[in-house]
C-alpha cells in the first residue's frame, strides 16, 4: 500500500521518500536501493501529519501557544507551552483515514515478517533535519518495541508530538524557524532483533582524522547507552590497512531488552559473563569497518553510521544499516575535545533525533 498518508521505503524512489517522510526515512529508503542491509518499513508522511494537525485544529493550537512564547532562554515558558501542546496531541485520537492507513501497512510489515505482532521501531523523521543550517539532532522521538496496531498508531502521534518538546520549540526559536516549515514525518520499521548496536564514524569524530574510524558498541539495543546507563566499548580502526588501533572494553552493567508484554525497550541488569567481555569480535569489526567505508565511499564523504549485528546473524552476514549521517561539524586544527560517549550516542547513536541525512 502506497498512499499520500504512507509509502514502503523498498518500493518508491528515495528522492520521493524524502520528499513525503523527512530525510532520515530518505536516507533509509537510499541505503535499501544501494544493497545495503536495512529493515524492512513503512513511512507516515508528512501529508498525513498535515491532515491530522489540520482537521484536528492542533496547528491552530501551536500557533496559539507558540505565538506568547519568543525567548528560547525563558525555559519556563519554553516547557509549559510544550507540555500544553503535547498534552493537546495525547488526548486527541489519529483521524480515521490515517490510523487505517497505518493499521494496513502494519499488518503487511508483520506478513512480511511472517510475525503476527512484529516489533517496531517508530522514528520521527522531521523535513527540516536534512536543512543546511539546521540540525535537529537528538531532538525528536523514537519508540522501540512496539508491537501491535493500536500500539503503533499511538507511537506515530507520540512521534508527530515530539515536533513540540521543549529541546526542539528553543531550537527553532535559537534559529528563527517555523513548526509550519518542518512537518513531521514518521518510520515504522521492523524492529531488529539485536545481539548488539552502536555508532560508527568514518573519520575520528573528535580529532577530524581521516587515516581512521572509530566504531562504538553495546549489547543488545543502545537505549542503557542513551540514558547514561552503560559506557560502550570503543574500537579505533586504520582505515587502510583495517587495523584495530586500540580496542576499549568498557564495564558494562545494563543491557536494554524488548519487554514485549510493555511493547518497548527496557533495562535490566547485564548478565555477569557480559559485563567485562568485548562486544565485537575481529569478524565483526570488520564487517562494521566494511560496511561504514562502502556507504562512505557510496555518498563520497564521512559519514556516522548507526549499526545493528542481528542475533541470527552468521560469520559474513550483513550488518544491519538503521541510519547514515554525514559528519559535518569537526574541530578546528590543534583542538581535541573530550571523548563523551553518552553525549555521542544521545546525538547521533540509537537516539531519538538524526542530523542531516546523506544525500
Amino acid at each position: 500500500m502506497t498512499t499520500d498518508l504512507v509509502t514502503w521505503l523498498d518500493t518508491a524512489e528515495p528522492d520521493a521518500v524524502t520528499a513525503a517522510a523527512g530525510p532520515k526515512m530518505g536516507s533509509l529508503a537510499e541505503l535499501g536501493r544501494a544493497g545495503f542491509g536495512v529493515p524492512r518499513g513503512f513511512a507516515v508522511t508528512t501529508a498525513a501529519y498535515a491532515l491530522h494537525v489540520g482537521a484536528s485544529g492542533l496547528d491552530l493550537l501551536a500557533d496559539r501557544v507558540l505565538a506568547g512564547v519568543r525567548d528560547p532562554h525563558r525555559q519556563e515558558a519554553v516547557e509549559a507551552a510544550s507540555a500544553r501542546i503535547r498534552g493537546a496531541f495525547e488526548e486527541v485520537d489519529v483521524i480515521e483515514p490515517v490510523a487505517a492507513a497505518v493499521v494496513e501497512c502494519y499488518g503487511e510489515l508483520c506478513d512480511r515478517s511472517s510475525r503476527p505482532q512484529v516489533p517496531a521501531a517508530v522514528r520521527s523523521s522531521a523535513t527540516g533535519e536534512d536543512s543546511a543550517s539546521a540540525s535537529f539532532a537528538g531532538v525528536f522521538d523514537t519508540h522501540l518495541g512496539v508491537s501491535g496496531s493500536g500500539r503503533v498508531v499511538e507511537a506515530v502521534r507520540s512521534c508527530w508530538a515530539s515536533l513540540f518538546t521543549g529541546r526542539a520549540i528553543r531550537y527553532r526559536l535559537e534559529h528563527g524557524l517555523s513548526h509550519r516549515r518542518t512537518p513531521m514525518g514518521v518510520g515504522v520499521v521492523e524492529l531488529v532483533n539485536a545481539r548488539s548496536s552502536g555508532v560508527a564514524f568514518s573519520v575520528h569524530p573528535v580529532t577530524g582524522k581521516r587515516d581512521r574510524m572509530v566504531i562504538e558498541a553495546n549489547w543488545g539495543w543502545g537505549e542503557a547507552v542513551v540514558r547514561g546507563l552503560v559506557t560502550p566499548d570503543r574500537v579505533e580502526v586504520g582505515k587502510d590497512d583495517r587495523r584495530v588501533l586500540r580496542h576499549e572494553v568498557a564495564a558494562k552493567e545494563f543491557l536494554s531488552v524488548l519487554d514485549g508484554r510493555a511493547g518497548r525497550v527496557a533495562e535490566v541488569p547485564m548478565p555477569e559473563r557480559l559485563r567485562k567481555r568485548a562486544v565485537l569480535d575481529e569478524e565483526e569489526i570488520g564487517c562494521v569497518v566494511d560496511a561504514v567505508l562502502a556507504i562512505e565511499r557510496h555518498y563520497g564523504h564521512p559519514v556516522d553510521v548507526e549499526w545493528v549485528i542481528d542475533r541470527d546473524r552468521v560469520p559474513g552476514g550483513q550488518v544491519t544499516i538503521v541510519q547514515a549521517r554525514p559528519i559535518t561539524v569537526q574541530p578546528r586544527s590543534g583542538t581535541v575535545a573530550a571523548w563523551d560517549p553518552v553525549a555521542y550516542a544521545a546525538k547521533y547513536a540509537f537516539g531519538s533525533g538524526a542530523g542531516r541525512p546523506c544525500r
